[in-house]
């Protein structure tokens, strides 16, 4: 079988390879691109997860498109509605026809000789193995893997007679209706699948081993709203994006900086929304804010259904599963038809395939992330991996934005590889995530890329730094080695302004 070449493949259809191949199409419409979709539809993340209440967890104006805003004024957007906007938007920029579903993609091994990667990718629905070759890799498949979620065995499992659900494999024709639930978990799942679920089943039970942050936001934004009567539409909507983007480095910030401080602001919020009949214990967590990430909902909705007792809350630690339910440490007995293992993620780097170069295997954990976007001693190799601490669509934009200057200073100077190179000794032996305590981050931290000692190698979470990094400063850098094909020999740009 004779291999399909690219100039760009993109490895996966969701929020990041759609908004990174809509870049391509408009500053670079001379390379032809792929992209391998494992599913059988656009979406990714929110085509994968279809419990009931799923929505994004950061406010709607930054997780859309910088090239094509998200004019609605709903906050927090549904599942279905994000995963409608992704589609459309492929449509709109013209990159829907460029989606090969199907496609698990197993490997990835560049080749020196050709100075191209080779490409191996599993037709799931045939069988059938396809081989792809391109210029330029970018993987843009998430941090999760799509298979399993994160699910921890419970002693007593086989004694229950109800059923076991975990979110990310959501049974489509599951009734709770007049069913006693209990949600396992305390993260953004949890807090979205409680009050979701509260309004038809019986009883609903959030049961956690410990707490997190919960805030509550307005499921409307009334200021838009209000702009938009005195001013275009498209101005007030600019306007509320570039605020939102403020306030939420804000928040961040002062959660960094005055830790003590914002725990008593965020406790102090909860406590007006539950009242006085739910105890604070539930909501105090043992770390500080953004040591984890903060639980956003609408308009209350959880606290609300606390104080109606159409939803509880147990914070223990699980003893085993019963016939009925789940036996706590504490000796209480929480009675389910029904238990959803809000358990977590697990975390996985490029969908899963393997890399290799010239058939040596690479692994990512092992190397530094130059500006966040290239591997370092990998050839033209890009990964788009979003903030953590903000709008995931934020990063993907510039390193979208930077990967175009890139191809464009690389034609400009008859350049076709590109490889970053830790001149500086920078690697430190922790991750880019290691600061937060989530359970998914440290179970998986030795997979995610090293942390560099100072610039370019460093990840710091901050958009206003990531921009004048990615989209201001030089393309060319000491740091990154450029070779032509006909000439293989290493040519060291040197950069125009001076060293970081």
């Amino acid at each position: 079988m004779s291999k399909q070449h690219y100039n760009v493949i993109i490895i996966g259809a969701g929020l990041s390879g759609i908004g990174t191949a809509c870049h391509l199409a408009e500053d670079c419409p001379d390379k032809s691109l792929a992209i391998l979709e494992r599913r059988e539809r656009i979406g990714g993340t929110w085509d994968l997860f279809r419990y009931p209440g799923i929505r994004s967890d950061s406010d709607m104006l930054t997780f859309g498109y910088n090239f094509r805003p998200w004019n609605g004024l709903k906050i927090l957007a549904g599942g279905g509605s994000i995963r409608e906007y992704i589609e459309k938007t492929a449509d709109q920029y013209g990159v829907k026809d460029k989606v090969r579903y199907g496609l698990k993609t197993t490997n990835a091994d560049w080749s020196s000789e050709d100075q191209r990667w080779h490409i191996t990718a599993l037709h799931e629905p045939s069988g059938e193995t396809h081989e792809y070759s391109c210029d330029f890799l970018i993987s843009c498949t998430g941090y999760y893997n799509h298979d399993d979620g994160f699910r921890p065995e419970f002693p007593g499992e086989t004694d229950f007679n109800g059923q076991i659900i975990h979110p990310q494999h959501w049974p489509d024709d599951l009734d709770y209706s007049g069913k006693k639930v209990v949600v396992i978990g305390s993260g953004a799942t949890a807090v979205t699948l409680v009050p979701s679920m509260a309004e038809k089943a019986e009883h609903i039970t959030m049961l956690q081993r410990s707490p997190s942050y919960v805030y509550s936001i307005p499921s409307v934004d009334r200021i838009t709203a209000a702009l938009q009567r005195v001013m275009p539409s498209r101005w007030a909507f600019s306007l509320a994006r570039k605020r939102n983007i403020v306030m939420q480095r804000v928040m961040y910030v002062s959660c960094r900086r005055w830790p003590k401080l914002m725990r008593r602001v965020l406790l102090s919020h909860v406590r007006k929304h539950v009242g006085p009949n739910v105890d604070m214990k539930h909501f105090s967590p043992d770390y500080m804010p953004w040591d984890e990430r903060l639980c956003a909902v609408p308009d209350a909705d959880l606290f609300k259904a606390l104080r109606a007792g159409t939803a509880s809350i147990e914070t223990d630690h699980i003893d085993q599963f019963t016939g009925k339910g789940i036996l706590l440490k504490s000796g209480k007995e929480l009675e389910a038809d029904i238990i959803i293992t809000a358990t977590g993620l697990n975390l996985q780097m490029f969908g899963g395939m393997k890399l290799s170069v010239d058939g040596k295997p690479e692994v990512l954990g092992d190397k530094m992330a130059y500006k966040g976007v290239l591997v370092e001693k990998m050839p033209n190799l890009a990964w788009i991996f979003g903030y953590t601490n903000s709008s995931w669509t934020l990063k993907l934009d510039i390193a979208a934005d930077y990967l175009c200057r890139l191809f464009k200073f690389m034609k400009s100077q008859k350049l076709d590889v590109v490889i970053p190179q830790d001149i500086d000794q920078s690697r430190l032996d922790e991750g880019i995530l290691d600061s937060l305590s989530a359970g998914y981050v440290q179970r998986g931290k030795h997979r995610l890329p090293r942390q560099g000692k100072h610039y370019p190698w460093q990840i710091l979470m901050n958009y206003r730094y990531d921009k004048k990094m990615l989209l201001k400063d030089d393309i060319e850098d000491r740091r990154l080695i450029f070779k032509s094909a006909k000439n293989r020999k290493a040519s060291p740009k040197k950069s125009r302004r001076a060293a970081a």
